[in-house]
């Protein structure tokens, strides 16, 4: 007996050692990696010959103004930030920075705190920023000279109370790439966008008129403070963007010379390393590009490491293409029609075909939403300015059916950061003010900015006399009703107590208050209360795949509770 118990606690002797070797194993693997990543991911800055222009102070003009020589910035009282730089790369970052500090510096406190509110583990935060280091160990050498001196000068004006992430340059830099990393984590489309463009007998005056809704998504504070910058780079074309503080890169724009550029995001392979950053490979385009063909030539140079569509509209070439890049290659589609139309998967014959692009189609809600873009183009007839602001504003279904306020499968989904129209030839751009499109959208002509010498007074810069009328629907009462919805599920997704059937009558075609009155209902354990709104759930719109395969898993464990 005595004997038997000997092997017995012989044996847990040495399982513990098993263990405990294990677990030192795993703790040195760990420590190895991190300081492997720490080593490896750190980000020099480049070398700047002059550094004058950190002396350089910016001018008050009034509360919402400030000038610094020939640039500016300011705030219309449209509610939008307007930015006018110029000059060498590193020169215009630091005046950026400078002029538009604290902009900079609440965008990354607006960032972080979305970011802490999705990852509320401080673990696994610590564990992502690992993540994004080593991932982005690589993405300074796929970044050209220019961007880089540009965006170190604007991370002089960046907040050092977030070093614990990175330095001011690593963590601005790593902000360019942050669509790219979200998109390819999530292994499908965070960008939701939709665009399109109509020339010839398609436009009421046979002009080039492109729109665009650009979904992004960072939390409703995020697209509180829309900067349309204006850029006289030192090098290349005019250009203007719509973009926010500390980010240089390109979602949508158009240079001066009537070139615009959107950026769709594609169902992208989770990558093992950076490449690129999309928003970078557009601005180049902007800042370099007149034609399709010189778009292409330049998007052809970068390597990119998710799959996207930039939907490139020329007024020399008076129409416009899409070039669609995946990390393996690329592709142009050109419609041979006078419009073409563009959600979120791929139309050109290199990649429409592929398996992954049809289930992108088919199981989200691009394939959807494409043919209910290209349903109102037919309905509304010739194009005109007016009429894409309409289209872009459109929160309905297939022949007009009610799928809910702020259904992913509607062009409107009310998450837009920016809209936009332009109209290249004019040199034009109308851009949305808040609530997401359905404020005002506001005019700017690009010959009339450019001709600028400095801000002298603080004044109205837009084109007051061509400004597009706010959307008759944000006086009603069913707005009213989905501003009250989204509160009641901002506090239903904090663990907050709700009344549900008082949130479902604020949306009611909408699938997804049933899901959220499902699962409030399934971790209360009510589930046969559960199992009745995952059903309804089923006889709604549903705006994709994963989420229908939610309901379905739910519904089978309200049959069989554990």
């Amino acid at each position: 007996m005595s004997q038997r118990m000997g092997k017995k606690r012989s044996g847990w002797r040495k399982l513990g050692r098993v263990l405990l070797y294990f677990i030192a194993s795993i703790i040195v693997i760990l420590v190895v990696f991190i300081i492997f990543v720490l080593s490896v991911s750190h980000i020099d800055p480049p070398e700047i010959g002059d550094k004058s222009a950190l002396q350089w102070e910016r001018q008050q003009l009034d509360s919402t103004s400030y000038t610094l020589g020939n640039n500016w910035f300011r705030k219309s009282n449209s509610g939008l930030y307007e930015l006018y730089v110029e000059g060498k790369p590193f020169e215009r970052g630091v005046v950026n920075g400078k002029l538009t500090k604290e902009l900079v510096q609440r965008q990354e406190d607006h960032f972080t705190a979305q970011l802490r509110k999705m990852v509320p583990s401080e673990t696994y935060i610590k564990f992502l920023k690992y993540f994004v280091r080593f991932f982005n160990r690589h993405l300074s050498e796929n970044v050209a000279e220019e961007n880089k001196e540009e965006i170190y000068g604007i991370s002089f004006s960046a907040s050092e109370k977030y070093d614990f992430i990175g330095t001011n340059y690593e963590r601005i830099l790593n902000y360019h790439a942050a669509h790219d990393i979200g998109h390819a984590l999530q292994n499908m489309a965070l960008v939701g966008c939709t665009s399109f463009g109509t020339w010839n007998d398609a436009s009421d005056d046979s002009t080039l008129i492109i729109g665009r809704n650009f979904d992004f998504y960072v939390g409703d504070k995020f697209a509180e403070d829309k900067i349309v910058a204006f850029y006289h780079p030192e090098k290349g074309y005019n250009f203007m963007i719509v973009t926010w503080g500390g980010f240089t890169g390109a979602a949508s724009g158009m240079n001066d010379k009537g070139l615009t550029v959107t950026i769709n995001a594609d169902k992208s392979a989770i990558p093992t390393a950076s490449a690129t950053p999309v928003s970078l490979v557009a601005r180049e385009i902007l800042q370099y590009a007149t034609t399709i063909d010189e778009a292409w030539k330049i998007a052809q140079k970068h390597k990119m490491f998710v799959s996207e569509s930039f939907l490139v509209g020329s007024a020399i070439d008076n129409r416009a293409a899409l070039i669609e890049k995946r990390p393996e290659g690329m592709d142009i589609y050109d419609p041979k029609k006078n419009f073409i139309t563009c959600t979120n998967h791929f139309q050109g014959t290199k990649f429409s075909k592929a398996q992954e692009n049809i289930i992108q189609r088919d199981e989200t809600a691009s394939g959807y939403r494409f043919e209910r873009l290209t349903e109102l183009m037919k309905e509304k007839g010739p194009n005109t300015v007016q009429k894409t602001v309409d289209i872009l504003r459109d929160r309905f279904g297939m022949h007009g059916q009610n799928i809910g306020v702020g259904n992913e499968k509607a062009i409107n989904q009310f998450i837009a950061h920016h809209s936009v129209v332009f109209e290249p030839k004019k040199k034009m751009v109308w851009v949305s003010t808040s609530p997401w499109q359905l404020g005002e959208y506001v005019a700017y002509n690009l010959d009339s900015i450019f001709s600028m010498h400095g801000l002298k007074t603080d004044h109205e810069v837009r084109d007051t006399t061509q400004t597009i009328a706010a959307d008759p629907f944000l006086k009603t009462k069913d707005f009213a009703s989905f501003v009250a919805f989204r509160a009641m599920r901002a506090d239903i997704l904090d663990g907050k107590e709700v009344d549900v059937q008082a949130m479902i009558a604020l949306d009611p075609e909408y699938f997804y208050v049933y899901i959220l009155a499902g699962d409030y209902e399934f971790k209360h354990k009510h589930y046969d209360v559960a199992l009745n709104y995952y059903n309804t759930a089923l006889t709604k719109v549903i705006a994709n795949k994963n989420e229908e395969m939610h309901v379905r898993k739910q519904i089978e464990k309200c049959k069989k509770p554990s």
